[in-house]
């Protein structure tokens, strides 16, 4: 035998680097960004807000990351937990729509698309909605304006600011108008919350689109956007074939509607519990202090 042959023989012997890397990195051990591909340990990813270390871009993330991100610990109280979808229109395409929403029910251990509820958000008391993407594509349905609407008059009641995390593709087609009435229904809720004088925050994620973007996600006293979130109504190629004309190549985005004052911010996802407690504290109202006056002071020398 050559010695060809014999580096040969061992190198069939042996496991190839690749299929022993694979069987050495755990799953979930690593995470690839899809913006500039560098490969990343996820546990720094999540130290850093599912921010790549490398490039900035901002990994899209769910509702539970959400929570967790900008509630303090152990002050998360969920509500209407027990709120579920059905199916009133009986809607079939490939497959019915009760079929699909057991699927996501089961692939996502969510009811639907939006989680609510109250907690403290860096000591302060907020309600809180966040809708999530990888249920139907944070699809606004009937049980999504529901659960928005409570957590809106929740805080209303209790005298809290509203924050809702938008991250949806629009209304549900599933649910033809009784989705589409959900946006007047949202709507009508946070204007009783404004009137009570209370703080509402939405803050648009990629993708805010359709009738959440014709609806509550532009009805904030602040409106904060993550850097380069696609924020639009209808799909960039819809408008292009209906102007026939080409958009900007930044149309859509958060820079682009912060240039033409659709929204107030982009903040990055690593200051946004920071700034979202500062907007809190800056709009409390400030504590009513009686004006003393002396007993022995007349009426004239008050006005003098």
């Amino acid at each position: 035998m050559s010695l060809f042959d014999w580096f040969a023989n061992r190198r069939k012997s042996e496991p190839n680097n690749h299929q022993r890397s694979e069987r050495e990195i755990a799953d979930g051990l690593w995470s690839k960004c899809e913006a500039c591909g560098v490969l990343a340990y996820t546990k720094d990813l999540r130290s850093n807000q599912m921010v790549c270390l490398e490039c900035d871009h901002h990994i899209r993330v769910y509702s539970e990351e959400r929570i967790h991100q900008l509630i303090d610990a152990n002050t998360w109280m969920p509500i209407d937990e027990e709120v579920r979808p059905t199916d009133p229109l009986k809607f079939r395409d490939r497959k019915s729509y009760s079929d699909r929403l057991r699927e996501y029910q089961d692939k996502t251990k969510l009811t639907d698309a939006v989680q609510t509820g109250i907690g403290k958000l860096d000591g302060l008391p907020i309600g809180l909605g966040v809708m999530d993407f990888s249920f139907m594509g944070g699809s606004m349905g009937s049980v999504v304006g529901e659960k928005l609407t409570r957590i809106i008059e929740q805080a209303t009641l209790r005298r809290l600011p509203v924050i809702i995390v938008c991250a949806s593709g629009g209304a549900r087609m599933q649910e033809g108008m009784l989705s589409l009435m959900q946006m007047a229904k949202i709507s009508g809720a946070l204007e009783r919350h404004r009137e009570e004088g209370q703080l509402y925050i939405p803050i648009l994620t990629h993708p805010t689109m359709g009738g959440v973007t014709a609806s509550f996600a532009m009805l904030g006293d602040i409106i904060i956007a993550e850097p380069k979130a696609t924020i639009g109504f209808a799909g960039r190629r819809v408008i292009e074939q209906t102007l026939r004309e080409k958009l900007p190549d930044d149309f859509q985005t958060s820079e682009y509607l912060l240039q033409h004052g659709f929204i107030d911010a982009i903040v990055p996802r690593t200051q946004l519990k920071k700034t979202l407690a500062q907007l809190i504290r800056l709009h409390q109202p400030l504590p009513v202090t009686p004006s003393v006056i002396p007993e022995a002071m007349t009426l004239t020398e008050v006005r003098g």
